[in-house]
């Protein structure tokens, strides 16, 4: 799927391996790796099912349909929005919206 950044924050953390909004993120050195990671899967998927069937990534669809996650690492969540374009809903182009802590921690 093709993958775009939602803000030029997620865009540096991709590029750069930091960013000065996710101070937190590039203090744990494993986390911006496999943020690009998680990125690269997202741009390799060829459909939703892709993501589906991978159990470790925990992709979970969001309310209101279009915003979904999956795990990086611990309580790190990936946020996208996904631009469908085919009905029933499984391929489309991918907006990275977010890196959070899932639980807060």
């Amino acid at each position: 799927m093709k993958c775009a950044f939602g803000n030029k924050h997620l865009q540096d953390l991709y590029t750069k391996g930091r960013s000065k909004k996710y101070l937190a993120v590039a203090s744990t050195p494993q986390l911006p790796r496999k943020f690009v990671m998680r990125v690269q899967q997202l741009e390799a998927a060829v459909s939703i099912y892709d993501l589906w069937k991978s159990p470790g990534l925990k992709f979970e669809q969001l309310h209101g349909g279009n915003r979904c996650s999956i795990r990086v690492d611990g309580g790190w969540r990936l946020e996208f929005e996904v631009a469908w374009a085919d009905d029933p809903p499984t391929k489309g182009d991918v907006t990275i919206c977010e890196l959070s802590n899932h639980y807060g921690d």
